[in-house]
């Protein structure tokens, strides 16, 4: 049987009560199905209306909670894992966190329940190599913290969500961390491997779209990965840049962190700090005394429709 859409030119959504009956309640009428749509309404977080669609925007530790689950019960989501501190002396790049989406990977289907979510911190505070981030999780969906940036002498990078890169060092070369798990579609990418000569240059971390670059290039981070849900394209989960000083100013380098919030590598000084709710990993440190940046804390972002 045909669906009846309106009646008598107003919409069935729109209609109270039928023939003294409450609307809902009516399956059918004059042998056409009447087929009610119900629309999800959910809190939690930062929520923002997009044309027919509300985006929840998570940047702290909280519950997600539907109220009401609409007709349409599919969710598009972006989870974002924390990024992780770079390696303090001749340091490398912090990972970038974990980066899940809907886009690649599927919408979800909830109900309505209470959905916990867990935003995971940035690597901090760590000595030596660096501190791993922490891991996001919303539903069925947990993107992995970024791995700690390498250090001193010839650290290999820490796997993580995206892996970190590898310190600089005398006589060889780190290696750089790996994305783990691995996944299809994958959620982010290795670290670079560090440089033993001239720049004494650590690897760039992994990030969400690409990977790190060696120090022997430019130590730069990996590139974030990209997402559409807020109606325009944002790029999260930048790589750290890798650094390295050693011998005469010649020899100093620092390297960019990628676009997504990667911290920038110290020539001297510190590295810069991730972006907080990217993900993004910290830049390595200096030749000693070094200080590394920690790492961006991680973000959840979920999309439904709430209207026609």
């Amino acid at each position: 049987m045909p669906d009846i859409s309106t009646i008598n030119g107003v919409a069935e959504d729109n209609i109270a009560t039928h023939n003294g009956a409450t609307a809902s309640t009516v399956a059918s009428r004059n042998g056409d199905t009447w087929q009610h749509t119900t629309w999800t309404v959910a809190t939690g977080g930062t929520i923002t209306t997009i044309g027919d669609y509300k985006l929840h925007t998570i940047n702290t530790t909280t519950v997600f909670t539907v109220t009401e689950i609409g007709t349409d019960d599919e969710f598009q989501y972006l989870v974002v894992g924390g990024g992780a501190e770079g390696g303090d002396q001749f340091g490398a790049g912090g990972g970038a966190g974990g980066h899940r989406e809907s886009e690649t990977g599927g919408n979800l289907t909830l109900t309505n329940t209470s959905y916990p979510v867990t935003i995971g911190a940035g690597g901090s505070a760590a000595t030596g190599l660096g501190d791993d981030g922490d891991d996001s999780i919303f539903s069925t969906i947990t993107s992995t913290g970024g791995g700690g940036g390498g250090t001193y002498p010839n650290g290999n990078g820490n796997s993580g969500g995206s892996g970190g890169g590898a310190g600089a060092g005398f006589g060889g070369t780190g290696v750089g961390g790996a994305a783990t798990p691995v996944t299809s579609p994958v959620q982010g990418y290795a670290g670079g491997g560090g440089c033993n000569a001239g720049a004494w240059r650590g690897g760039g971390g992994g990030g969400g779209n690409s990977v790190g670059i060696s120090g022997t290039t430019s130590g730069n981070g990996g590139a974030g990965g990209e997402n559409g849900m807020t109606g325009s394209t944002i790029v999260r989960a930048g790589g750290g840049g890798g650094s390295g000083a050693y011998g005469t100013p010649g020899n100093s380098s620092s390297s960019g962190g990628a676009p997504g919030g990667g911290g920038v590598g110290a020539a001297s000084g510190s590295g810069t700090a991730g972006t907080a709710n990217t993900g993004g990993g910290g830049g390595g440190g200096p030749n000693n005394p070094g200080t590394a940046g920690a790492g961006g804390s991680g973000v959840v972002l979920i999309k439904y429709k709430f209207q026609n």
